[in-house]
């Protein structure tokens, strides 16, 4: 298998994981603060990652100038592209609905297509950074892999718990998320390909892109949602995700 349709294959099964979660949400009523600590989970799996797999590979390639200019501008880019869309209707895409002062638009409303682009916006990042770990003839990180599908789990429950309540149908809600795993594996597998043969410091720009982007949006929506009903435990069950994948990262290396 060459190295770009493997890059798609890991992809897809990273962004699976939001399907997967949407099934869970749509066949059964789940607790709101289980949904939450399952999002907090999440949320220290891909703070893990970003610490130990995305940040420092960035640095062992391009050094300090070029993973610091990439962080912050992913961090940048994320936050400017979020408010665009949050405006448009999907500031509460990852929102489980059960607040309602955080709760997704209703069936009617015309912000389904805002939604839809903010779950896009979430995934890109983390889809190209697996496809990136496989230039130069690389393996992939499978603690990367594990950590996005890990944290896309409680994505796509808790959106698809929020579109549910607002009275989305399941084909508009498995819609959704079956596009954007389709996107995951099309984005890792495109990254792949854009930066084969990239010089070391693209590749840790782009590393670190993902990186800042990856961490704007936790902090944007995956923490909010895991703090909104178990804000008394969130840091704890956040700090059991983040050892979890570090324990992962160890083992790999």
């Amino acid at each position: 298998m060459s190295g770009a349709l493997e890059a798609g294959m890991w992809g897809l099964i990273g962004g699976s994981a939001l399907l997967i979660g949407a099934a869970i949400a749509y066949v059964t009523h789940l607790p709101q603060r289980l949904i939450a600590a399952v999002m907090a989970a999440g949320a220290g799996v891909l703070i893990s990652a970003v610490a130990f797999d995305l940040m420092d590979e960035a640095f062992q390639k391009g050094g300090f100038d070029s993973t610091a200019g990439g962080f912050l501008g992913g961090a940048l880019a994320y936050t400017a592209a979020n408010i665009v869309i949050s405006r448009r209707g999907a500031k509460h895409r990852k929102r489980s609905g059960y607040s309602p002062q955080a709760s997704q638009p209703s069936a009617e409303s015309d912000s389904g297509l805002a939604i839809a682009a903010g779950a896009l916006l979430d995934g890109i990042p983390e889809s190209v950074v697996i496809g990136v770990s496989l230039l130069q003839g690389g393996s992939v990180q499978l603690v990367t892999v594990a950590a996005v599908f890990l944290s896309n789990v409680p994505e796509g429950l808790s959106s698809a718990a929020g579109m549910k309540k607002a009275g989305r149908g399941a084909g508009y809600i498995f819609g959704v998320w079956g596009v954007i795993a389709l996107a995951s594996g099309v984005a890792a597998l495109l990254g792949n390909v854009a930066l084969a043969g990239a010089y070391p410091d693209v590749i840790a720009a782009t590393t670190a892109v993902a990186a800042g982007a990856i961490l704007a949006m936790l902090v944007d929506t995956m923490i909010p949602e895991a703090t909104e009903s178990t804000h008394e435990y969130s840091g704890l069950i956040a700090v059991i995700g983040f050892l979890l994948a570090f324990v992962l990262t160890k083992l790999e290396g």
